[in-house]
């Protein structure tokens, strides 16, 4: 080999691929491990899972997951559009519309709400389907004598049947536009909180890693660096109503079936720990109201105070006595044991919560003329809109604690008074944070495309910008908002220059010498003059001139150059 020459080889494993890799082979290993760890100690749960579940598989968990699949990929248009679906038609507005009232429990608002509320079932679900079991436990009951006793009935149809029943009822008295099916992941909480309260935690912990080695796989490598964002309170995307209702279901079904079955539960002070533990790892105790715009108020101390409460009736769940039939409304209350007194009581917060749901459910929404030039697609109006009443939340007029329902909101609104439909899919400062969002109004089969586009510019000085926004559909595109405009803190040569939004684009407008001179923004590297003045395109910026002019020797002086506006900028970006 020639001294004066190496051979070298260039070995770059795609470190993606040897990432996901690892992960899988670390599962498989630890997996493996602990089966072969479990046999050596004699400690195999095999044989305990088949003699509840099927083969030791909790088919029941896994149908209804297939079904909420099954909702976004063919009902929402998952499949074509994974990470748009439609989804303003599939909420919980109103009865009038019982569409969404029925499909909101099974719908997302996109691919990361929905595999939230997945690896949330597959954690907890089979902990109550395990609890509930594949085969009767009745003395002298046969797998196959009864249509209920059945194994393949009881895992393929009565526990997801069950599931769908919940997701209607949350979905008909929960309170807002709600969609999701976190209100039945609850419920699997609920009931599994009964059974197994500390199980209960850890399979949501378990939850936790599913969805982490979900990301692990998804996105082996991940390389950021800071960036703007534009964020809103995490417990105000929070539908805490929901969830308490969808708990509170969960915990009652499991007390009657307990109570049915003459099952055990644990010892009260095991029910408190994992009621208290749950509450707060839900963030059940984030209890907020909307005080219109982009305005929220949190709860925290009145919600932790309540979920503290909570606990004691959970835990006086497990207190029972035996006590003979009363016959008269004295003896009845002889007959109250624990259990039966907690029970009424957290029925009567199930009521609480549910009762207003019914009143707002049953109300129409606003159908006033909104302002702007509206899009209209098949029913659905899409415009834009500042200072409006919010026609969802003031559909039932409260005041109570300083707070009230007459609230206003800004951005772009999406109405279909047919379906219930009033809601603002883009709030003013998501959309001047972005520059464009797109509306997906629709149905079952079909979906349309609303664009709204935001441009605008700020001046020095001047915390509100100028701006104007555009509805595109259909090819074609109109005006839907113009701003006041935007004035610089500067007097230049003692005038005043202003960004105005016109039906066509931005105009400069100079005030001075009891006059006012109007120029469009020059394109980029070129000028216009207005009202004595000179204004200059430098990139996004725009720059007024002045002076400049000869002196008395004769020699040229430079003009004055000052800043006076610039173009906005959109999720980091130039718009």
């Amino acid at each position: 080999m020639d001294p004066g020459h190496s051979v070298g080889v260039n070995f770059a494993p795609d470190l993606a691929l040897v990432s996901r890799a690892a992960v899988v082979a670390a599962a498989l290993l630890a997996v493996a491990s602990t089966v072969a760890l479990d046999r050596l100690a004699r400690r195999d749960r095999g044989p305990g899972l088949r003699r509840r579940l099927l083969l030791g598989v909790p088919w029941g968990t896994l149908t209804t997951a297939g079904v909420v699949l099954a909702v976004y990929l063919f009902v929402q248009g998952g499949w074509s559009h994974w990470n748009g679906p439609v989804v303003v038609p599939f909420r919980a507005w109103t009865y009038v519309a019982p569409l969404g009232v029925v499909v909101s429990p099974f719908a997302h608002a996109g691919p990361g709400h929905l595999l939230g509320n997945l690896f949330g079932t597959l954690a907890v679900a089979p902990v109550i389907e395990y609890a509930v079991g594949h085969f009767p436990r009745r003395r002298g009951a046969s797998s196959f004598g009864a249509a209920r006793d059945n194994p393949f009935v009881r895992a393929f149809l009565l526990f997801p049947a069950a599931a769908v029943a919940v997701g209607i009822c949350s979905g008909a008295f929960a309170l807002g536009p709600v969609i999701g099916f976190s209100g039945v992941v609850f419920a699997f909480v609920g009931a599994a909180l009964v059974y197994y309260p500390l199980g209960t935690v850890v399979a949501l912990s378990a939850s936790g890693l599913v969805s982490t080695v979900y990301r692990a796989l998804a996105n082996p490598v991940v390389v950021a660096s800071g960036r703007a964002t534009y964020v809103t309170p995490w417990w105000a995307d929070v539908a805490i109503q929901g969830h308490a209702l969808g708990l509170l279901l969960g915990v009652l079904a499991a007390t009657w079936l307990a109570a049915a079955r003459g099952d055990a539960l644990p010892r009260p002070r095991r029910l408190a720990a994992g009621a208290l533990l749950v509450g707060t790892e839900q963030a059940l105790w984030a209890v907020y109201w909307f005080r219109g715009g982009e305005t929220f108020v949190l709860y925290r101390g009145v919600g932790v105070a309540l979920v503290a409460l909570a606990a004691v009736p959970v835990a006086a769940l497990a207190v029972d006595r035996d006590a003979p039939a009363a016959d008269s409304v004295r003896g009845a209350l002889r007959t109250l044991t624990p259990r039966r007194g907690a029970a009424a009581a957290l029925l009567v917060v199930l009521a609480t919560l549910s009762g207003p749901a019914v009143f707002v459910n049953l109300a129409a929404v606003n159908d006033d003329p909104l302002p702007g030039d509206p899009v209209e697609v098949r029913g659905y109006t899409v415009t834009y809109a500042e200072g409006v009443e919010n026609g969802m939340v003031s559909v039932v007029d409260v005041d109570a604690f300083g707070e009230t329902t007459t609230v206003d909101t800004s951005g772009v609104v999406v109405r279909n008074p047919d379906r219930g439909v009033w809601t603002t899919v883009v709030s003013k400062g998501q959309l001047a944070f972005a520059g464009e969002r797109r509306v997906v109004p629709g149905g079952v089969g079909w979906r349309e495309v609303v664009t709204v586009t935001r441009r605008g510019w700020t001046t020095v000085g001047d915390a509100d910008p100028a701006y104007r926004l555009t509805l595109s559909y259909d090819g074609d595109t109109r005006l839907a908002f113009l701003s006041n405009e935007s004035v610089a803190d500067p007097r230049i040569a003692g005038r005043t220059v202003s960004v105005v939004p016109t039906e066509t684009g931005f105009e400069l407008l100079v005030e001075g010498d009891n006059r006012s001179v109007r120029a469009p923004i020059p394109e980029a590297n070129e000028t216009v003059a207005a009202g004595g003045l000179t204004f200059e395109r430098d990139g996004r910026a725009v720059y007024a001139l002045a002076g400049g002019a000869n002196d008395s020797t004769g020699n040229a002086t430079a003009p004055t150059r000052v800043r006076v506006a610039a173009e906005e900028r959109y999720g980091g970006r130039d718009g």
